[in-house]
């Protein structure tokens, strides 16, 4: 006996007419029993092929339909493409000073801490300085006594030099006089220039701030004997900061004095400072083969921090009028590949192109240079061409697309 099924011609699939296929198991229903084939058996073999129908035809409906992705897009044309280099440096003060004691003994007072603003001439601390005083007070002395004996030596030179020029006196004795007094004159200059001394050595008991500018740094407490090769304080000047960049050698030909840089640190994320190039460095580093190069920033409010990590970046100039696209709506394929006869990592890059019938093409381009902002297109595009910037993660060439705002 035939199978029920054998000659059946099942119509074309149609998942939103299920009701379809139940007038064809009907049909084969009716036509087979006519024949005298059992019920049971029609249902036993005919169902599970009309249900596996419905489950075939919805399933082969589905993949003839074609899924579009969303995307955005944006016409490529001409722009101007900054030229940018990075690199990462130290922030440093302008100016710093490291201010020390002449006096090595114990530090009675500190009248300034770290974060303190000074001037010029501000005193900083004072140091213990008895023996020092006891000196200045004994030059006093000595200074008074060959005064004293100037003064009395004077009066007598005096009258030797009018009894010498009457003849009372001879030259001998006159002269012996003379040197006498001149000999007390020199002890009297002398004793003066040892007791401005001892005020100078005084005064170095006062220690001051050289310049003006903020305490960055306090090395010692009240109570610790100063030591004249160790700094007390560190003064540093703010108004503005420097970043230090060490520079490769290839790259050094590109920087020059004035030309703009842009520095962001951690502690800000969301804020730029504006600087410039103020020192490019004449010599390189003989072991790491660096440049340094100093980038002057101006630091309203303090912000910037000598000690802080920075990104600069330097503009070293501007691509006009070139064939731009975003840079987010590139797409970078990195591969090794033996060229020479080494293997070497290759960058390729491609865009997303829509085309007729809102299809894409999966289309390589050169890049001649790229910011993280824009790339300059060398070959691959056309002015007016229109390519996906938001989406392409999910396309495949030949895909069709819907384009959304």
């Amino acid at each position: 006996m035939p199978m029920p099924c054998m000659n059946i011609r099942w119509p074309d699939m149609d998942c939103e007419k299920p009701w379809v296929f139940w007038i064809e198991y009907c049909k084969i229903w009716f036509k087979y029993s006519t024949k005298g084939v059992h019920m049971r058996t029609i249902s036993k073999i005919i169902l599970p092929i009309v249900f596996l129908g419905i489950f075939v035809g919805c399933t082969g409906s589905k993949k003839k339909e074609e899924v579009k992705v969303p995307v955005q897009v944006a016409k490529v044309d001409y722009g101007d493409v900054v030229q940018i280099l990075k690199y990462t440096g130290e922030i440093q003060a302008e100016y710093e000073v490291k201010v020390f004691s002449k006096i090595p003994d114990r530090i009675e007072e500190f009248y300034v801490d770290a974060g303190t603003k000074v001037t010029a001439g501000t005193p900083i601390a004072k140091i213990y300085a008895a023996s020092i005083e006891q000196a200045v007070r004994q030059a006093e002395g000595a200074l008074s006594a060959a005064k004293a004996h100037e003064a009395n030596l004077a009066a007598e030179f005096e009258r030797a030099q009018r009894l010498f020029r009457e003849n009372a006196m001879s030259k001998q004795q006159f002269e012996a006089i003379q040197t006498q007094f001149e000999a007390i004159k020199g002890q009297r200059e002398q004793a003066e220039a040892g007791l401005a001394t001892a005020k100078e050595q005084l005064a170095n008991a006062i220690v001051k701030a050289p310049i003006s500018g903020i305490i960055g740094e306090r090395y010692y407490e009240a109570g610790d004997m100063a030591n004249p090769a160790m700094p007390l304080v560190r003064i540093v000047q703010m108004e503005r900061v420097k970043v230090i960049l060490n520079i490769p050698e290839q790259d050094l030909g590109k920087i020059a004095r004035g030309q703009d840089v842009v520095v962001y640190v951690r502690s800000y994320p969301d804020r730029s400072f504006k600087g410039k190039v103020h020192k490019v460095s004449p010599v390189l580093d003989s072991v790491t083969r660096l440049a340094k190069v100093e980038v002057l920033v101006p630091n309203p409010g303090y912000m910037l921090k000598p000690g802080m990590f920075a990104e600069a970046e330097i503009r070293i100039g501007v691509l006009k009028k070139v064939l731009t696209v975003p840079r987010y709506a590139t797409i970078e394929n990195t591969s090794m590949e033996n060229i020479g006869g080494r293997d070497q990592v290759v960058k390729k890059y491609f865009v997303f192109v829509v085309g007729d019938s809102d299809k894409v093409e999966q289309r390589p381009i050169q890049v001649t240079y790229m910011n993280e902002v824009n790339v300059a297109v060398g070959s691959g595009l056309q002015p007016g061409e229109t390519i996906v910037v938001s989406g392409q993660g999910s396309l495949r060439d030949g895909m069709t697309v819907t384009v959304v705002k």
